[in-house]
């Protein structure tokens, strides 16, 4: 009888639960584990998820099991955390422990004093000339790499899958801007990369943690996926380390043999360089996440842009048409200034081809590349509905209230999504969901948006450092496939994405090519 009792209270207890929340805005939860199930099943479409609740809402409350997440998509909410009180939202603990074992202390996963001084230094660098320099002929090399690859598969009528190759470019770029090595995963015979794979695998798995109540047993127990993040690691370690001491040796050699022309201008060097201050407290750990910080920032949000960029254009066609009249006419008139003579183009010949493509490619500098101006919006509209962080959380200090009213208490965390923002039609006006580059066009001239509201480079002290670097490179390969090529997606290819921290393509982006006229 007592076990009856208990039972009929039990029920009640939930059914009373579950009546108070009738009327209350956001996914609905249960006693101890909050919105929890409902978050798992709808993990692999969660950012559609919220995209409906935040449709409803500026501010979504999501109580999980051990914190609350707030998601916040009105940009009001968004300067407030991200700027009036950023000392309030930092990264925090919760974030920085799901992503230590990848990301360690490095730039985007500190706050205080340790990312006051990375920001500064890593502040310098990205406006040193030198390193704009070095990056812009490395993107180029690497886009005509790609280039050549792609007419290759264009001759023979092969499929490719966009999404790869623009990871191998950027993990290549980033590799040589960053380490300064050139590891070849862009080869004609696209060879596999350990380093890469391993890179991939550790991406995905921190971000599971997010929603995975379990994973510190499964770490603790080294079982299920974090035994499989323990094993990425430690290649990616062994890779960075190598990378690092061979480095430190090549620098040693440059100095004994005082032949200072050969001084590299990539990230690390310059690193290794401040770490020999006995005030900068630099450790080869310390490189190793600068190092991999860099890669995350500049390899996958790039690759991912540009096939998000690609699938766009293709399924577009005024767009297409637009941007590749925008090439032909910069070509025309660039050629023109520089006093040359557009090589002729034979469609019929890989060489000739390619050769035109070399000159084109020849013109693009940063100051050229910042006359495309529809490129750049194209680019631009690409990030507003495909962010390449599509949800960036923060933790909370303090209990604090929102400029919507909502209050927030301390240990919980603040998300703003990006995604979801760039969907919501009182940020962007009825046509918010069309992808419309023209709306970043005034009078044939890009006009930027207040960055509390195109959040794809987060805004206040935290505002992306690579940004000007990134829309380089972005500009840099887009140019030279939309100008030689056309691209058409592969019949039933299903395009969807896959949630990690990234916003990449669950299944690729499978292609097929053809040549544009020159």
């Amino acid at each position: 009888m007592g076990m009856v009792m208990l039972a009929c209270m039990f029920i009640s207890w939930i059914f009373v639960y579950r009546w108070n929340q009738r009327n209350k805005k956001g996914p609905k939860t249960w006693p101890l584990i909050g919105a929890a199930f409902e978050q798992l099943i709808n993990y692999d479409r969660m950012h559609d998820w919220l995209v409906e609740y935040l449709s409803a809402s500026k501010t979504v409350v999501v109580p999980m099991p051990c914190t609350t997440y707030t998601y916040i998509a009105d940009p009001a909410n968004v300067e407030h955390v991200l700027k009036t009180k950023f000392a309030n939202y930092p990264k925090g603990e919760t974030y920085h422990s799901y992503m230590e074992v990848l990301l360690g202390d490095g730039i985007f996963n500190v706050d205080g004093e340790l990312w006051k001084k990375q920001r500064k230094t890593a502040s310098f660098e990205f406006a040193s000339k030198n390193l704009r320099d070095f990056s812009t002929v490395v993107f180029r090399e690497y886009s005509l790499q790609l280039h050549s690859i792609l007419t290759q598969a264009c001759f023979h009528n092969q499929e490719v899958d966009m999404q790869d190759l623009l990871m191998r470019m950027t993990l290549d770029s980033i590799c040589k801007v960053g380490f300064g090595v050139e590891i070849g995963t862009l080869a004609p015979t696209l060879p596999d990369n350990n380093f890469a794979r391993a890179f991939d695998t550790a991406n995905i798995i921190v971000t599971l943690r997010f929603v995975d109540p379990f994973w510190k047993l499964k770490r603790f127990l080294n079982v299920g996926s974090e035994a499989l993040l323990g094993k990425s690691i430690k290649v990616i370690d062994d890779f960075t380390y190598n990378v690092i001491r061979r480095r430190k040796s090549e620098i040693k050699e440059i100095r004994e043999s005082c032949k200072t022309s050969k001084i590299k201008h990539d990230i690390l060097s310059r690193f290794i360089e401040l770490s020999e201050d006995p005030e900068g407290n630099l450790t080869d750990k310390s490189l190793r996440d600068i190092v991999l910080n860099f890669v995350i920032a500049g390899r996958d949000t790039t690759a991912t842009t540009l096939t998000w960029a690609i699938y766009m254009i293709m399924t577009n066609a005024r767009v297409a048409e637009k941007l590749y009249s925008e090439l032909k006419a910069f070509e025309e008139v660039q050629a023109k200034e520089e006093r040359i003579s557009l090589l002729p183009c034979d469609l019929e010949d890989p060489e000739s081809f390619n050769r035109r493509a070399v000159q084109f490619a020849g013109l693009l500098n940063y100051d050229s590349l910042g006359r495309l101006y529809y490129l750049h919006a194209v680019i631009t509209e690409t990030l507003r509905l495909y962010p390449a962080v599509p949800q960036d959380p923060k933790g909370i200090l303090e209990d604090d209230i929102l400029p919507d009213g909502t209050k927030v208490k301390a240990g919980g965390m603040v998300t703003y999504v990006p995604y979801s923002m760039g969907r919501m039609e009182y940020n962007w006006g009825p046509d918010a969901a069309v992808f419309r580059p023209e709306r970043w066009l005034k009078e044939g001239c890009f006009q930027n948006a207040s960055p509390f509201k195109f959040t794809a480079f987060q805004a206040g002290p935290r505002i992306c450092l690579g940004k000007d670097s990134a829309y380089l490179q972005m500009k840099m390969a887009l140019a030279i496939l939309c100008r030689f090529f056309k691209f058409n997606l592969v019949p039933n290819h299903p395009v969807k994405y896959r949630m990690m921290t990234i916003l990449s393509m669950e299944k690729g982006l499978k292609l097929k090519i053809a040549r544009q006229s020159c």
